[in-house]
């Protein structure tokens, strides 16, 4: 018998190391683990991010007992997981798909020595993402920390082999993994085998619904001339998908590259962070730039707390925290503005708003997360300078011009129970980034 671990590939279909597993021959038993390590951290037990894997993942067992197999489910402890699975089933080997995580590669390491005392390999096979970060490199050699040239080499690497799919050419690394011609090979179980219900560990139902992933030709065609119109429903909503891997990244590419290459871009940028990831793991907890480890935020808490609840003064700043408390989503170009605010106005430590996304987003996940704070900050890599400041009322004339966005998620807007003036107004916050800033970076290079 063999093991096969989902953990961020809640799906059959197209599955890499599921592929692998099975292609080996059986019988192969699937087993996913709700890890308290993870879960014993939530702020909330509320959390609809559990919710959506609870849901996914019993809807996964379900597909494993129409090929008659059915899916282990545990909750605990990866390692005593594992030291039980280990003992009582003594499995030829484990297979997964890798996690480039620092606690995902921690924990991995720590599975492999434990299996590796009854000599089980572990053996984990890339499908998160299309590219790792050895596979796109400079002509140099190593990693690339500027988006343009790295996506000009992601797109050639992409073309760089064509292989037949139906009655077309695709790239070899978009193709799918054709997993289902060997579910045969699955260890017949005759459950269905109890899943932890929410309750059992500890958590409730959120009352937040995670949409589908939007598969509409007309909205992946007009991606690029909507996406930035946070009252227009121009955005796909794949991300909680991709993170948790209900959907296939490869065939979301497919999709990308045959529609709209605004929205391919999209994608390279998400392996563009992870490959970042992986190759600076310290970007995780500090600066990409060590000099900005200098800067010396103010950290007002009741700032900070005003920008928590949506309650700054600055409408569409407002909107977005509102949206994102209330959803667990925050349109694209508004998380790029509210970020702004928060490291530039509020002079406010990137990481507390990183933090603060990462609590409340649906579609987490660290890599993106982190670059997209740090361009907003200027500590990262091919981050936005410094001296480059999002003026929120531009932006609010540019991209919300009638205020729809604002009025669905801040009704007060406009009444004497709205405030007159932000927190921190334009001129003044821009002044005081910019004098902050390049004294900091001077300093920290002199």
């Amino acid at each position: 018998m063999t093991i096969f671990w989902h953990r961020r590939d809640l799906r059959i279909s197209d599955n890499a190391g599921l592929y692998h597993t099975l292609l080996g021959g059986g019988p192969v038993l699937p087993v996913f683990i709700f890890d308290r390590n993870i879960l014993d951290e939530l702020p909330s037990k509320k959390d609809a991010r559990v919710e959506f894997i609870h849901d996914s993942v019993t809807e996964l067992a379900k597909a494993y007992r129409e090929y008659g197999s059915d899916l282990r489910v545990f909750y605990g402890y990866p390692l005593e997981v594992w030291e039980f699975l280990r003992d009582s089933l003594r499995p030829e080997a484990v297979y997964t798909n890798r996690d480039y995580e620092p606690y995902a590669l921690e924990r991995d390491r720590a599975v492999a020595n434990l299996l590796s005392i009854r000599e089980i390999p572990f053996r984990d096979y890339k499908d998160h993402v299309i590219f790792e970060s050895d596979e796109v490199q400079k002509k140099a050699g190593g990693p690339y920390t500027v988006y343009t040239p790295y996506m000009r080499t992601w797109l050639r690497t992409l073309d760089s082999r064509l292989v037949s799919f139906g009655e077309e050419k695709i790239s070899y690394f978009l193709k799918p993994y054709p997993t289902e011609r060997y579910l045969h090979h699955l260890l017949p179980e005759k459950g269905p085998y109890p899943i932890p219900t929410l309750a059992e560990m500890g958590f409730a139902p959120s009352g937040v619904e995670v949409p589908p992933a939007a598969e509409g030709r007309d909205l992946l065609t007009h991606y690029d001339q909507n996406r930035d119109f946070p009252a227009v429903a121009g955005t796909t909503r794949w991300g909680p998908h991709l993170r948790h891997g209900t959907v296939s990244i490869r065939e979301r590419a497919r999709l990308a590259r045959t529609t709209n290459d605004t929205l391919l871009g999209e994608l390279i940028w998400r392996d563009f962070y992870s490959n970042i990831l992986q190759a600076f793991p310290h970007v995780a907890k500090g600066n990409y730039r060590p000099e900005y480890d200098h800067i010396p935020w103010i950290n007002k808490e009741e700032h900070f707390r005003l920008w928590c609840e949506g309650k700054t003064g600055v409408p569409i700043v407002d909107a977005g925290m509102r949206q994102l408390n209330a959803t667990g989503f925050m349109h694209n170009r508004v998380r790029m503005i509210v970020a702004s605010y928060l490291t530039k106005h509020l002079l406010i430590d990137w990481r507390l708003g990183e933090k603060y996304f990462a609590d409340k987003l649906l579609c987490y996940e660290l890599a993106s997360n982190n670059g997209g704070w740090q361009w907003a900050a200027g500590g990262g890599v091919d981050a936005q300078p410094y001296f480059r400041i999002f003026n929120f009322d531009s932006q609010q004339r540019k991209f919300d011009k009638e205020y729809r966005y604002v009025k669905r998620w801040v009704p007060e807007y406009g009444t004497e129970s709205y405030p007159q003036e932000p927190i921190v107004p334009h001129k003044f916050g821009r002044d005081r980034a910019l004098r902050v800033y390049k004294e900091a970076l001077a300093e920290a290079r002199s």
